[in-house]
């Protein structure tokens, strides 16, 4: 069996819905103990397919599968051939499946037995509350197998030993991610021209989120963990200062968390009025936890006579300028400010498409008021994109509008 260089990373599933963040969170660990990827890949759900993107082994690899059911079953049945095992059941997979089931108060389903059916030599990592891994080992090289969100502390530790004993433990790599908004990438590109080649000890890198924002990715190397962070934290500083205020967070936070810590740390409440968005920013706000602390209320004022009657906008401004203008939005904010009480107010009104547009107000026209202390703004946007791009993007600037009139400190 030919045996590749690295650790290869492959997602089972409809590219869809396939698990790219769980591939990535096993990326970043493998990373943090010195172990590189090769590579990250989604396959569909087809046999001939996953046993392409297996060959020639990698000395690890490791494939992120749906929760049981038939991408499991794939999972199975190609490593058994690849390896050329036999599928046997496993009693301890059988057990810890029982377990699951008997917390849910049900009994393990005759049709799920068949879950425990593991190529032979297969060692089972199973976790409480999680639905077990499985790890195989032949011929040099190691395949492990974990189930969509699957990735456990104690799996990871499992992981990382497995990959140790493949590949020997090199340098130790730190990975952090500087998340922007409301700044284009070749403004980016202009200000960190200095930093976007690899460097020693580290190197500095733009990528698109797919949400309309830039990240700026830093890897750092060091003898150690400790040492890859002090190196990282090195990078990191001058990077930020070039960043200013367009940077927002690091890794995982969202803008919406960043809006939300700056609100709660002033003691600041926010209400919005959204039209074209359709509560998109009060959801956004309110997948933050603890948000009941800042979030006061939303309303969806979608018809002209829901700006009138909810949020009092007058009727003289609607047949002026139209709802989708900036004097309507500033009497939208002003609104739901005064009748909510909220010393934050955020309005978004705008054509999103892909009909209603006009030569003066083509599809992808957006008007964002901001209310913060008393001062009210509203801005003109021209937003590309279909309809849910164009309702994210204006999720998006209001958001982005209002953490920067907000201030604070670099993340």
């Amino acid at each position: 069996m030919a045996v590749s260089a690295g650790v290869r990373l492959v997602a089972i599933g409809s590219p869809l819905v396939a698990a790219d963040d769980d591939t990535g969170a096993v990326a970043v660990a493998l990373a943090g103990h010195g172990v590189g990827v090769e590579s990250r890949t989604v396959v569909d759900e087809d046999e001939a397919a996953l046993e392409r993107a297996l060959g020639p082994a990698a000395p690890l690899t490791v494939l992120v599968t749906g929760p049981g059911g038939s991408t499991g079953d794939v999972a199975r049945r190609v490593l058994a051939r690849v390896t050329g095992a036999r599928l046997v059941l496993n009693e301890r997979m059988l057990a810890a499946l029982g377990e699951i089931h008997r917390r849910r108060d049900r009994p393990l389903p005759r049709r799920d037995e068949r879950l425990a059916l593991l190529p032979q030599g297969a060692t089972v990592w199973a976790v409480p509350g999680l639905e077990p891994a499985w790890a195989l080992e032949a011929g040099g090289a190691a395949w492990v197998v974990l189930p969509r969100g699957g990735l456990s502390g104690e799996l990871t530790a499992r992981l990382v030993d497995l990959a140790r004993a493949h590949l020997g433990l090199g340098v130790s790599l730190g990975i952090r991610t500087l998340r922007t908004a409301g700044v284009s990438r070749a403004d980016l590109e202009d200000r960190l021209a200095g930093w976007l080649v690899p460097g020693d000890g580290g190197d500095v890198a733009l990528t698109a989120s797919g949400e309309g924002e830039v990240w700026v990715r830093l890897r750092a190397r060091g003898a150690t963990p400790e040492g890859a962070a002090e190196a990282l934290r090195a990078v990191e500083r001058p990077i930020l200062d070039a960043l200013g205020e367009d940077c927002y967070g690091r890794d995982g936070e969202t803008l919406e968390l960043a809006v939300g810590r700056r609100l709660g740390a002033r003691g600041l409440t926010l209400a919005v009025a959204e039209s074209c968005t359709g509560g998109l920013v009060g959801h956004r706000l309110t997948s933050v936890s603890g948000s009941s602390a800042f979030f006061e209320r939303g309303v969806v004022v979608y018809s002209n006579r829901a700006k009138e009657e909810l949020l009092g906008v007058p009727a003289e401004i609607l047949l002026a300028h139209g709802a989708v203008s900036g004097p309507c939005a500033e009497a939208m904010v002003r609104g739901i400010c005064e009748r909510s009480g909220a010393a934050c107010g955020l309005s978004i009104t705008g054509i999103a498409g892909p009909d209603g547009g006009t030569p003066s107000k083509p599809v992808g026209t957006v008007f964002i008021g901001l209310a913060v202390a008393g001062a009210v703004e509203a801005r003109h946007f021209r937003f590309a994109g279909g309809r849910a791009s164009v309702k994210w993007q204006s999720s998006q600037m209001a958001l982005d509008m209002l953490r920067r009139a907000l201030g604070g400190s670099r993340p």
